[in-house]
């Protein structure tokens, strides 16, 4: 055994010496794997800056009620007569004086215009209840100050800010033929609330003449008040409603587009995979028959097989690693912490692409892979040359 790691050891030392003799085939290689990591990473890091954002939105002691069967609070309708009820649920938080911490809310879409290219997108105004501040205590803000009720106001988040026209303090946005003026910029700690416009709900209802709400968010005593709290909603008679905790409804929300790019992501890098397979083969086809004598001396003086597959191996895995690292730099370098947005079941969502480690180690592992399929046959092919025959050619 210390014999075969001893071979092992001569011939991939000779191997890798022997790289800056085919620079430019090693680096096709490097470059083709580095390429594919680079795409799969940059575009897996949406999906993990979209989770990221949208679990920042929840709280495991906050609570969202919403009518039985909605998937979303834009396909749900709570009744003014239902918040009531909904409010005097067990382990709902309460004020020094008794009253419920809770936000009764609606949404209405608005067109905005996006800075970087003029294109119209749709924005989400949401209209929140007198104690939101109360209930979201991460809401702060940065700029102007809080909208008043009874007034055509409106409060834009800080990623909404940085990302659409028309929504500086003192600016006016149009929904639905309604001027609202923009009175402040708050931020909530990078959630995804922070891509929309908040308002005072009972005013948007007002001004669009409709009185229903589409969700409640209640603050609860504490995480493990939940249970109780979804169970005393779930079993009333007169309410029929879900009730999910913040953070997983905001899971849930994420997961259906996180999948498109997942699939996006692992169909684009599978056939980038591919090319990068096959320029691996062709690089070291050419390195082994440009070695076959010396691999065929090798093998006349007792060096085994195994060696002389491992040898080819290391070399295919040390150029996948050094294209995995490569990509794995240039989209971190190019790619992490850009803010982008897409188009969701809750709206445009504002998030930062996020190129975590475990998306670098994702990318490393393709490398590895890709490394193994182009060395393997091309290290079969090395160990299997007949010596005689490999020794007449010199």
């Amino acid at each position: 055994m210390t014999s075969l790691f001893r071979q092992v050891w001569v011939v991939t030392l000779m191997n890798l010496r022997s790289i800056s003799q085919r620079l430019g085939a090693s680096a096709v290689v490097v470059i083709g794997i580095g390429g594919v990591v680079a795409v799969l990473v940059s575009v897996l890091a949406m999906s993990t800056g979209m989770i990221r954002t949208m679990e920042s939105s929840g709280r495991d002691d906050r609570a969202v009620v919403m009518r039985n069967g909605a998937t979303a609070e834009v396909s749900s309708v709570i009744e003014r007569s239902a918040v009531r009820l909904i409010s005097e649920g067990v382990g709902v938080r309460r004020t020094e004086t008794g009253e419920p911490l809770i936000s009764a809310e609606a949404l209405r879409v608005l067109s905005l215009l996006r800075k970087d290219d003029d294109a119209e997108i749709n924005a989400i105004l949401r209209g929140v209840g007198p104690r939101v501040l109360d209930v979201r205590p991460e809401l702060t803000i940065v700029a102007g100050r809080m909208f008043r009720p009874a007034v055509a106001e409106v409060i834009v988040g800080q990623s909404a800010h940085r990302q659409f026209k028309g929504v500086e303090v003192g600016d006016e946005v149009v929904v639905r033929g309604l001027r609202w003026k923009v009175v402040g910029v708050f931020t909530s700690g990078g959630d995804a609330h922070e891509s929309s416009l908040l308002t005072d709900a009972d005013t948007m209802l007002s001004l669009d003449r409709r009185s229903d709400f589409q969700s409640v968010t209640a603050l609860l005593s504490s995480p493990g008040a939940f249970e109780a709290f979804r169970d005393s909603l779930t079993s009333h008679p007169e309410l029929a409603v879900d009730v999910l905790r913040e953070r997983e409804y905001y899971r849930q929300q994420s997961e259906a587009m996180s999948r498109i790019i997942s699939v996006i992501a692992y169909v684009v890098g599978g056939i980038m995979a591919v090319g990068a397979v096959f320029g691996a083969l062709n690089t070291m086809y050419s390195a082994v028959s440009a070695r076959l004598q010396e691999i065929a001396t090798l093998r006349a003086i007792g060096f085994g097989a195994t060696a002389v597959v491992v040898s080819v191996l290391a070399e295919a895995l040390l150029l996948s690693l050094l294209g995995g690292a490569l990509g794995s730099l240039i989209a971190w370098l190019f790619f992490h912490g850009n803010t982008v947005s897409t188009i969701g079941g809750f709206g445009q969502l504002v998030f930062q692409l996020n190129v975590d480690a475990s998306l670098v180690t994702l990318g490393i592992v393709w490398s590895c892979v890709i490394g193994l399929i182009g060395g393997l046959f091309p290290a079969v092919r090395a160990a299997r040359q007949p010596v005689a025959m490999a020794l007449r050619a010199v």
